[in-house]
């Protein structure tokens, strides 16, 4: 082993240590070392088309290997193309590692072509922002690797400097710093909570993200305390969804909540595990308060978020602090009128799967046809609030989406990054058109890929939420419709196969053949304008 090596190599390597084995993005002069020496650890970069995409691949990627998630920008425009994806992980907790080029602090008091603070762009859209030194890059590795991945994960990002890439350090680095031990609450608070999830009679659970960041076996404790279970969104999954325990996610449904709030409401102990309302409507402020309910809010940080209050707070690890509640209890029955079963038939009632064609017969065409182990993203938009609610998913991660930004363009790239990880699995991305539209030449990267994600897109000519809203309001029909395009063409053109489909059978047979395809498939559902009506 060399006696020193570049400072970019000390941060690739300590990448390599975290799991990272692709890192994406596109490259410029400014990053050329770093990318080098990112592929020299083993860290494979991909080049992808705009740098948002590839913010959202990694992601995607990171759903898979539980690895830290890789973005590499290069100085001004490339950097600042990626803002979104950042505050997206920051906001769903994606240990994303954001990798940016920059000139050097000397040439950038005269030399200012493309030179902007990057550091103060990400400062607020990130848990930690550095620029990489020679004396410190060992350091800084370290550091962004555990502020990522510990507490609440989310992203950092690390400027690196021309000349600092290739400044030569000594190659040992020091020790890194050994991961926070998971931590449960203890003394008299743990014996209160205990007691009360003893004496529950209507205990319900709602899961969230952190929940699923720190591991958490949401359904040894559900089943050994027979506790219902509400998912966030990002959380589908916890509990597989057709437990009968699972009453499935929340957040953006009026229809589901007629159901869901009033059943929180009717309980007598709620457990809030990893649970953060910033994926929830207001709808879900003030549900409960601290003296009408027994609530135990279980999180890695507190809450500072003032959606709800609760009687308990543990700021604690999520899966050691339900070992610790739930210890030595024995099981009692609960909800013994069968109040969960009466909320599932009711969910279940409130998004009926048997019309002809429209939206909810795309979804319960895919659900029916593809594998139960099948992968989904998808994007924002009203298709994405219906999917949410009839999507049935049954283990974490398998259903990716853009919870708590609720960015548009995310669907497609999510899908590539998950099935460039776990390519085995099949994986469909569901997708608005305006949506697919604003990452079409992401399927230039998935054709050179080779990767085979099937890609349906919903074609309704127009941003369905928000001219529902428009209409809704009785406003005039203004800059929400737009042309209706041939994007079965479209994935052609890009060297994938494209089908449109009007029907239930053709969607199956578009389906079938998608799953034995060589290459991408993009499907075109063209649905009605107004289909959500009534639906969402």
């Amino acid at each position: 082993m060399p006696d020193t090596i570049r400072a970019a190599d000390a941060l690739a390597r300590r990448l390599y240590a975290a799991g990272c084995r692709t890192a994406f993005g596109m490259p410029g002069g400014e990053v050329l070392t770093l990318i080098d020496a990112l592929e020299a650890a083993g860290i494979r970069f991909i080049l992808c088309k705009h740098e948002n995409a590839a913010g959202f691949i990694a992601e995607g990627h990171h759903h898979r290997d539980h690895a830290p998630a890789i973005l590499v920008g290069t100085i001004g425009p490339g950097t600042l193309n990626g803002v979104n994806t950042v505050a997206n992980a920051l906001q769903d907790q994606v240990p994303l590692i954001v990798l940016s080029g920059c000139v050097d602090a000397g040439e950038a008091q005269r030399y200012t072509h493309q030179v902007v603070d990057q550091r103060a762009v990400f400062a607020p859209l990130t848990k930690a922002s550095f620029t990489l030194t020679p004396d410190a890059a060992h350091i800084i590795a370290d550091k962004a690797v555990t502020i990522a991945t510990e507490g609440h994960h989310g992203p950092v990002h690390i400027d690196v400097p021309v000349d600092v890439a290739d400044t030569q350090i000594p190659a040992t680095a020091p020790a890194p710093r050994v991961p926070a031990s998971a931590s449960a609450p203890t003394g008299a608070d743990l014996a209160t909570a205990r007691d009360w999830l003893a004496n529950a009679k209507r205990p319900v659970m709602i899961v969230g993200v952190g929940a699923l960041n720190q591991h958490t076996d949401v359904t040894a404790f559900a089943e050994a305390h027979n506790v219902p279970v509400i998912t966030t969104y990002k959380a589908k999954g916890m509990l597989a969804e057709d437990h009968p325990l699972s009453l499935g996610g929340a957040g953006l449904s009026p229809l589901a909540d007629k159901t869901l709030v009033p059943f929180v409401q009717s309980a007598d102990l709620i457990l809030c595990v990893g649970y953060d309302p910033v994926e929830m409507r207001p709808g879900w402020r003030d549900v409960w308060t601290p003296t009408s309910h027994n609530v135990i809010d279980i999180q890695a940080a507190p809450n500072h978020h003032y959606m709800h209050q609760s009687s308990l707070n543990f700021a604690t690890d999520c899966a050691a602090t339900l070992a610790a509640l739930g210890a030595d209890l024995p099981a009692v029955k609960t909800w013994s009128q069968g109040e969960v079963a009466t909320a599932k038939t009711a969910l279940a009632a409130a998004f009926p799967k048997d019309e002809d064609w429209g939206p909810a017969a795309v979804i319960a065409t895919c659900r029916d046809v593809l594998p139960r182990d099948t992968l989904a993203s998808v994007d924002s938009g009203a298709h994405r609030i219906l999917l949410s609610q009839m999507w049935e998913t049954y283990a974490p991660r398998d259903l990716m989406q853009s919870s708590a930004l609720c960015t548009m363009g995310c669907a497609v790239p999510l899908a590539m990054g998950a099935k460039l990880a776990s390519p085995d699995r099949p994986v469909v991305a569901f997708t608005g058109d305006a949506g697919f539209l604003m990452v079409a030449g992401e399927l230039a990267t998935a054709a050179e890929l080779k990767i085979t994600p099937i890609i349906l897109v919903f074609v309704d000519a127009s941003l369905a939420l928000i001219e529902k809203k428009q209409r809704e309001r009785q406003m005039a029909n203004t800059g929400v419709d737009f042309a209706e395009h041939d994007f079965a063409a479209m994935g052609r053109a890009f060297g994938g196969a494209g089908v449109t489909v009007h029907t239930r059978a053709e969607l199956t047979k578009a389906l079938e053949t998608a799953q034995a395809a060589d290459t991408f498939t993009v499907i075109a559902a063209v649905i009605e304008k107004g289909a959500y009506d009534g639906r969402i």
